[in-house]
């Protein structure tokens, strides 16, 4: 097994004892990103939509810096503060995949996230 820290400075840098991703041969573990700036490490505070959208923004940018893309995801896993929120985190997340070859899924509430967030995203992406 080969095992590759993949890090790249344009997601959040980790917050905690964890990398921002994993490649284990053809496959990258992505961590949850949540809506951190990553030039400032500052949370992206607005609407859902927003916290949404720098989540995917952040995500994006290790699946590249892995050499991958939303294409080669298999596999999300959703954490909600609110199932309420569902719709809207949805239609954001959403227009990164072809709903045709979209991964499989998982979204769940959760009591809280880190840093209070609304939202956290997970991936597996494979090539």
């Amino acid at each position: 097994m080969k095992k590759q820290v993949i890090h790249t400075p344009n997601a959040p840098a980790p917050i905690g004892p964890y990398n921002q991703a994993i490649k284990v041969n053809n496959t990258l573990y992505l961590s949850g990103q949540v809506a951190l700036d990553p030039t400032t490490m500052e949370l992206v505070n607005g609407s859902i939509e927003q916290e949404t959208k720098q989540v995917m923004e952040n995500l994006s940018a290790v699946l590249q810096a892995g050499g991958m893309s939303f294409e080669q995801v298999v596999k999300t896993t959703i954490f909600l503060s609110d199932m309420s929120l569902f719709q809207a985190v949805n239609e954001i997340y959403g227009s990164y995949f072809d709903a045709a070859t979209a991964p499989a899924r998982e979204t769940v509430a959760v009591k809280t996230l880190p840093k209070n967030v609304n939202v956290e995203i997970a991936m597996i992406a494979v090539d």
